[in-house]
Formats: C-alpha cells, sequence, structure tokens
C-alpha cells in the first residue's frame, strides 16, 4: 500500500517504474520525474488500462476514489474507458459550441449574424453556455429570458427566444439534444409593448432635418449613412449593411440590389438610385472602399456600423428619441409619397413592405421599376427643395411634385 510520504519520495530511474497500490491502482515514475496513476483492469476478457491524473494534482485520496467509482462502473458491466470517453463527448456538446457551430452554418446578413452574436455573448453564454445541450431545461432558459425582460427589453426577450429555439432544433436534428425545451415557454414571456417609430412627417421639419443632417461633422461612414437614408428610405439594417459588390452606379440606370437572405420579405429588393444617392456612394468610395461595406464599423472594416450609430448622430444633432429616429426615414417618406398622389402599389414596393408576388397582377415587374425610378428622382428632387428650403416655399414644392 502507498502513502504521501512513499510517492513523494520516489525518486526517478532510467527507466519508467511503477509502485502498486492495491485494487488495480498504481502509480507510474518516469524518468523526467513525472508521477501518473493508472487503474488498470479487465473487461470481459481484454486488458485496459484507466489514467487517473497526475501527482501531486491528484492525491493519493483522490486517486482511490477515482479507482473506486471505475470498479462500481465495472460491476454494473460498464466499462469505465468508455463511460470516460461518453462524458467527455457529452461535455463537448456545450450549449455555447452548437449555437457557434450552427452560426457558422447559417447563412445570415452580416448585420443578422453581429446581432445574433451579441444576444448570445449579453444574454445567453453567461446562463447556460456551458451546460450540455442535451440537459438544458426550460426552467434554465426561463431565467435567462426573465433576467432580460426585468431590465424591460421585451422585445430582446422574445428574440433571444427565437434563437435559443433555432440552436436547440439544430442540436436535436443532429443528434445531440432530444427536443427544443422553449416550446415549453409559449405564452410565458410578457407580450412585446406597441411601438411607434419617431419620424418627422412635417416637410419644414423634415428640411430642417435635412439641414442639420448636411452640417454633421461626425465620423465619415455615419455622416454618409445619415445623408443617403433619407433618398433610399430602406430598413435601417439593410442601409447599415450594404455592400460595394450590390451596387451599380455606372449603369445608365443606376441600381442597388440587395440580395434576399438580407431582406425582412427573403426576395431581392432593387432600390433605383436618384442622381444625388449616386454622387454620395461615388464620393464614399474614397474614404470606405477599403472595406466590404460601404459604411463599415468604427472598430473594424470587417463589420458594418452598429445598430444605434445612426440614432446615436440624430441625437448628436439635436432630435430626441420621440422626435426622429433611424427607421423614422421611411416612415417620412411613406408619408410624404403617398401625401404628393404617388401610387400606393408603387411606394409599398420600394418600401419593400411586399413580396413580388403580392402586388397586383396588373402591373408587370418592367413597369413597375420604371414608376418606381421616376419617383425615387422627384423624391430626391423634392428632399433637395425643403433642404433649401428657408423662406417658407414648401407649399409651392409640393404642389410640384404631385403627380396627377
Amino acid at each position: 500500500m502507498l502513502t504521501e510520504t512513499k510517492i513523494r519520495n520516489a525518486k526517478p530511474r532510467e527507466r519508467p517504474y511503477k509502485i502498486a497500490d492495491g485494487g488495480g491502482l498504481t502509480l507510474l515514475v518516469r524518468p523526467n520525474g513525472a508521477k501518473l496513476w493508472r487503474f488498470r483492469y479487465r473487461f470481459h476478457g481484454a486488458e485496459n488500462m484507466l489514467s487517473v491524473g497526475a501527482f501531486p494534482d491528484v492525491g493519493l485520496a483522490l486517486a482511490r476514489e477515482r479507482r473506486d467509482d471505475a470498479r462500481k462502473l465495472l460491476a454494473r458491466d460498464v466499462d469505465p474507458s468508455a463511460a470516460r470517453t461518453e462524458a467527455k463527448a457529452a461535455q463537448s456538446h456545450r450549449f455555447e459550441d452548437i449555437a457557434r457551430e450552427w452560426m457558422e452554418k447559417q447563412k445570415l446578413a452580416a448585420v443578422t449574424v453581429a446581432k445574433a452574436e451579441w444576444i448570445f455573448e449579453t444574454f445567453v453564454y453567461p446562463n447556460i453556455g456551458d451546460r450540455p445541450i442535451s440537459e438544458v431545461t426550460a426552467a434554465e432558459v426561463l431565467r435567462a429570458l426573465r433576467s432580460i425582460e426585468s431590465q424591460g427589453f421585451h422585445e430582446t426577450a422574445h428574440r433571444t427566444r427565437q434563437r435559443i429555439s433555432q440552436v436547440l432544433r439544430y442540436a436535436t436534428a443532429t443528434g445531440r439534444a432530444d427536443r427544443d425545451v422553449t416550446q415549453d415557454l409559449r405564452g410565458a414571456l410578457a407580450p412585446v409593448p406597441t411601438r411607434h417609430r419617431a419620424a418627422i412627417v412635417d416637410p419644414r421639419k423634415v428640411g430642417e432635418l435635412l439641414r442639420a443632417i448636411e452640417g454633421y461633422e461626425g465620423q465619415p461612414a455615419v455622416r454618409y449613412a445619415l445623408r443617403l437614408a433619407p433618398l433610399v428610405f430602406v430598413r435601417p439594417g439593410e442601409l447599415r449593411a450594404a455592400e460595394w459588390s450590390e451596387f451599380d452606379v455606372e449603369a445608365n440606370e443606376p441600381i442597388w440590389r440587395i440580395p434576399a437572405e438580407k431582406m425582412k420579405t427573403k426576395a431581392q429588393h432593387i432600390v433605383p438610385l436618384a442622381r444625388q444617392a449616386v454622387a454620395l456612394v461615388n464620393e464614399m468610395r474614397s474614404l470606405t472602399r477599403y472595406s466590404k461595406y460601404l459604411f463599415p464599423s468604427l472598430r473594424s472594416a470587417d463589420r458594418c456600423l452598429s445598430d444605434a450609430a445612426i440614432g446615436a448622430a440624430l441625437r448628436r444633432l439635436g432630435f430626441s428619441k420621440e422626435e426622429a429616429s433611424a427607421h423614422g426615414f421611411r416612415t417620412t417618406a411613406s408619408t410624404l409619397l403617398n401625401e404628393l398622389g404617388y401610387n400606393a402599389d408603387v411606394i409599398e414596393r420600394q418600401l419593400a413592405h411586399v413580396a413580388s408576388d403580392k402586388i397586383r397582377s396588373g402591373y408587370n415587374r418592367a413597369e413597375r421599376l420604371v414608376e418606381q425610378r421616376t419617383m425615387m428622382q422627384a423624391w430626391a428632387d423634392y428632399l433637395d427643395g425643403l433642404k433649401a428650403d428657408q423662406d417658407g416655399k414648401v407649399e409651392s414644392l409640393r404642389q410640384r411634385a404631385i403627380v396627377n
């Protein structure tokens, strides 16, 4: 039988040697002085060896405890080595590992990936990231979601539940979880409060906003995003994730093609570019061409602007959250274009509120695009008029823009 003193006094020799303790437990002493615990056993007639740890990290008492645990498995006709392999495999199937694997395999828009990563890093990994994914319970997920709700982030709580569900469904499909336990949480979260995004729809105030944007002196990517937003009125995420490869400004009829995977409708969206928009894009080439994004992040050229950048810029310009928002440019365009008399179908198509098969069958795509292009140029001209109007001439501009 070994003692702690015998173990400490065991000196290395020219060749490795073993000192038996009993019950299959031995101490292997290597020439370099390393002292390693080994448990030798037979399983179904075959001799096997299980590593139990290294001394002094694993002392004599703990080594004997691990030996006894292995012998108990043998008594139940379980191979200790196989049991360890299975345990390691289960541990490698941590929720965080599977979530990262899932994100790697998804063809998500850059801005969507960034938001998913933020959700997981901020709210999910600290709570269940280290848990074996097959052992994650609905109660654990709910606790994580409740902590988000307690901060007033109701929409984020619902979005987080959705992301966790996607990962669990992926784990189930790949045989590493039994089911999506978030299905048990239906109705458990508070509903998302109705939220109206702030927007300016008074033409005179729109002019004030445009003049303020023109005088913005912040970071170039933010400055140009602010200037382009009113001209294209796409969703903020679509604007921020705009890539150079999507723009054709050299064509006779310049356009921006937003890929389907970036769109809420999951259909490619075409934005005809007015002369003013083309001029802005061309100005930006010398400033942000080093990135694939027109509006790269302030911290990394490999990422687009954060979702808070445009809103923060509006605050710096003196517009409160109740007055203006990044999404508000869409409301401004929708409201004023309808007031100016443009065809509602054309406006809705340019806002990408409906996919192509939802538009009235009487229109064909080419005819719609011609109407959209005409409207977008007239809208850009109208905005120029509002921006320059400092003498109360808004109404005459409105009358000139109306489509009869």
